[in-house]
């Protein structure tokens, strides 16, 4: 199970990702940079916040409004924006592609 992690600058890191667990928790397993998760994955700081590459935002879960509002709030929104710890790891991921934005606050 395979996820792709894209700076900002390009710099590309594809883990082998443990499902079951958010995005962002894996993320923080391998320290991947630009993906701060300050709240600890409660939905409640928007600083998780990546861009979710075409092909793929159309298959995860719909967000709820929670995750609506923190995203409004996030630095450079934009349609395939989503906060990384409400995206639980699947099989239905493997291959999954997010880009973090230049900065999280």
């Amino acid at each position: 199970m395979t996820i792709t992690y894209v700076e900002h600058d390009g710099t590309k890191c594809q883990v082998e990702a443990s499902v079951g667990l958010s995005v962002m928790d894996n993320a923080q397993a391998f320290k991947i940079p630009g993906i701060e998760g300050d709240c600890g994955g409660f939905c409640a700081c928007g600083t998780c916040h990546v861009y979710v590459e075409d092909g793929w935002f159309e298959r995860l879960p719909p967000m709820d409004e929670l995750e609506r509002d923190m995203l409004a709030l996030a630095h450079d929104p934009r349609p395939n924006s989503r906060l990384s710890c409400q995206i639980k790891v699947d099989d239905s991921l493997d291959g999954l592609v997010v880009r973090t934005p230049p900065r999280q606050y």
